[in-house]
C-alpha cells in the first residue's frame, strides 16, 4: 500500500514538474518557422541537417531550449556541429534531449538561429527497406519523436510554418508538408526537392517522405489537389485503394469546413502507424494496399485529422481525445451519410465493447494526467471513448446544435490549441446547456455505469430495480423499450441519478421484452434479468 502510495505521488510530481518546465518555455518563446535542409544518402543512415529555427520571445531571457535527442553510446542520435544567431556563433549546451542556447533575446524580438547537425536517428525519421526491399525515408514524428532528428519544441501547443529542402539520390520522389517550391537536378545522382507550408503546424505532423513512388492527381476538391504516392510495385492496387479519398475529403469540406492545407498526399510509407495524419500528406501503412478498396475507414479516419489534430489541435497531450476520439466519431459520421445507421452503429456498438473491455484492465480517465510515455495516450479511452463522447454528446444536443457546435468549435481552434473545457464552453454557448457535469463524469472521471437491472410484473405494475454496480457516481437518461406479445412496442426515458434506484409504472400488459437503451445512445454495460 505505501510502495503504490509513494509511486503514485512520485509519478504525480514528476509530470507536474514537466508540465511546469513546458508552461516555462510556453511563456518564454514561441517558434514562428522552421527551415530544414536534409541531406540523404543511399550510403549510410547518417543525415546531415542545418535547421533554421526563427523564435520569438515573449519576454526578456538569457537562455532557452529546444528538444534534439543527442547522440547516445549507441550512436544513435544527433550531433550539434555548430550554433549561429546574427551570422555569429551563439554558445550552446547539448544534454540528453536537451538542446540549450545562450541568447539575450528581449521580449518582442523574433531571431533566427542557424543549426548545423548530424547523425543517425533511433527513430522519428524511419530509414530502412521496404517489403520489396527498396530503401525508403519517412518521418514519423507522433507523438514527441521528431526531437530523434530535429531541433524543433516537439510539444503540439507550439506551432509552426514548416519548409523542407532535401537533398537526396535522384532516384527517390520527395513528399513534404506544403506546396513543392522547387524540384532540381543538381547533378546526375543528385536531386533538390522544397516544399513549404503556409499555415502553422504542430510538430508531430511535419514530415517528410522519400523512396520511390508512382504518383497519381487524382482530383482537384476546391482548390486542394488529391494525390496518391505509392510504390511503383503496387502502382494498380495503391491508386484504386486511394482514390476514395476524394470524395471523402469533399464530404468533410462541406460538413465541417474549409480544407485547412494546400493539398492531401496520400501515401504508401513505412509508418509504424496503420495510418499517420501528417499534415496534407498522409502516411499509411505499406500494408494499406490490397487491391481491395478496404482502407475506406481508415482514409476517413486520418482525412478527418486534417480538421481535428492537425488544425484545430489539443493543447496537451492529455487531451489527445480532441484528436483521436474526434477521428474516431467522424469516420462513424462519413460512414452513417454513406452506407446508412445500421452499418455505422456495428462499429458504435464494437467501439463500446472495447471501451468496457479496457476500462477493467485500466480504470483511467480519458483525460488522464499521469501519462509520461505519451505513446499510452493510444488507447480505447482515447480512440473510442472519446468518440463516445461525441456519440452522446450529439444525443444530448440533437442533431442541428451538434453540428453547429462542432463548426463553431473548429472555427473558434482552427490553426490553434484547445483543451477539452474549450469544447465543453462551445456546447454550452450552442446549446444553452450547462454541461459540467457531462464533461465531468464522462471526460475526467474513469469508467462508465455498470448496471444489474431486474423486473419483475405483478397486478398492472412494472418492477424494476437498477443498481449501478462501479465505484464512480454517473447521472444519465436511460431509453427503455418494452416490448409486448402483439408486436408493439412503448419507449420510456427515466433519470438514473442513484445507485440503487427502483422504477415502476402501471402498465396495462406484461412485456414480454424489455431492451435498455434500444438505440445504442449510451455507454454502459448491464445484465437485465426477469425475477
Amino acid at each position: 500500500m505505501k510502495k503504490h502510495f509513494f509511486l503514485f505521488v512520485f509519478v504525480l510530481s514528476t509530470n507536474l514538474l514537466i508540465a511546469q518546465k513546458h508552461q516555462e518555455r510556453l511563456n518564454a518563446i514561441d517558434v514562428q518557422h522552421y527551415r530544414f535542409e536534409i541531406q540523404l544518402t543511399d550510403e549510410s543512415d547518417k543525415i546531415n541537417g542545418i535547421a533554421l529555427v526563427t523564435v520569438k520571445f515573449k519576454k526578456d531571457l538569457q537562455q532557452f531550449s529546444l528538444d534534439l535527442v543527442k547522440t547516445k553510446p549507441s550512436g544513435k542520435g544527433m550531433k550539434v556541429i555548430a550554433l549561429m544567431a546574427n551570422d555569429k556563433k551563439a554558445t550552446f549546451e547539448h544534454l540528453k534531449n536537451k538542446l540549450t542556447i545562450n541568447y539575450e533575446g528581449k521580449a518582442g524580438q523574433s531571431q533566427t538561429f542557424t543549426i548545423a547537425y548530424e547523425g543517425i536517428p533511433e527513430t522519428g525519421l524511419i530509414i530502412s527497406k521496404n517489403k520489396y526491399g527498396d530503401r525508403t525515408f519517412f518521418g514519423d514524428n507522433y507523438p514527441d519523436r521528431g526531437q530523434h532528428w530535429l531541433p524543433i519544441v516537439d510539444h503540439p501547443s507550439d506551432k509552426a510554418t514548416v519548409e523542407w529542402v532535401v537533398t537526396a539520390p535522384s532516384h527517390y520522389q520527395v513528399v513534404g508538408n506544403g506546396l513543392l517550391v522547387e524540384r532540381t537536378n543538381i547533378n546526375d545522382k543528385t536531386m533538390l526537392t522544397h516544399w513549404k507550408t503556409e499555415v502553422e503546424l504542430p510538430t508531430k505532423v511535419m514530415v517528410i517522405g522519400v523512396a520511390r513512388f508512382a504518383i497519381q492527381n487524382v482530383a482537384n476538391i476546391y482548390g486542394a489537389t488529391v494525390s496518391s504516392w505509392i510504390y511503383p510495385q503496387d502502382r494498380e492496387k495503391g491508386f484504386y485503394d486511394y482514390a476514395p479519398a476524394a470524395p471523402i475529403l469533399d464530404w468533410f469540406i462541406n460538413h465541417v469546413g474549409d480544407y485547412p492545407f494546400s493539398k492531401l498526399a496520400n501515401v504508401q510509407s513505412k509508418t509504424q502507424f496503420g495510418g499517420m495524419e501528417n499534415a496534407g500528406n498522409i502516411f499509411y501503412s505499406e500494408n494499406s494496399v490490397t487491391g481491395t478498396r478496404n482502407v475506406e475507414g481508415l482514409l476517413a479516419h486520418e482525412i478527418a485529422h486534417q480538421w481535428f489534430g492537425n488544425s484545430a489541435s489539443e493543447g496537451n497531450w492529455h487531451h489527445a481525445w480532441l484528436s483521436e476520439g474526434f477521428a474516431t466519431y467522424f469516420t462513424i459520421l462519413y460512414m452513417e451519410q454513406k452506407y446508412g445507421r445500421a452499418k455505422a452503429w456495428e462499429t458504435v456498438l464494437g467501439n463500446r465493447k472495447q471501451v468496457i473491455a479496457f476500462s477493467k484492465k485500466n480504470r483511467v480517465p480519458i483525460v488522464d494526467t499521469s501519462v509520461e510515455n505519451y505513446m499510452e495516450i493510444l488507447n480505447a479511452n482515447t480512440y473510442q471513448k472519446g468518440g463516445w463522447v461525441l456519440h452522446m454528446l450529439r444525443k444530448e444536443v440533437g442533431d442541428e446544435m451538434f453540428w453547429e457546435a462542432i463548426r463553431k468549435y473548429y472555427n473558434q481552434y482552427k490553426l490553434s490549441n484547445a483543451l477539452s473545457d474549450d469544447l465543453k464552453d462551445v456546447f454550452e454557448s450552442v446549446s444553452g446547456k450547462d454541461l459540467d457535469a457531462f464533461f465531468n463524469q464522462w471526460v475526467y472521471q474513469a469508467g462508465q455505469p455498470e448496471i444489474e437491472a431486474t423486473w419483475s410484473y405483478s397486478k398492472g405494475q412494472l418492477n424494476m430495480g437498477l443498481n449501478q454496480t462501479q465505484k464512480e457516481n454517473f447521472t444519465f437518461d436511460l431509453e427503455i423499450e418494452l416490448v409486448y406479445e402483439d408486436g408493439k412496442t412503448e419507449r420510456k426515458t427515466i433519470l438514473v441519478n442513484s445507485k440503487n434506484q427502483k422504477w415502476t409504472p402501471k402498465l396495462e400488459n406484461k412485456p414480454v421484452k424489455i431492451i435498455l437503451d434500444p438505440d445504442a445512445w449510451l455507454l454502459f454495460e448491464a445484465t437485465l434479468i426477469e425475477k
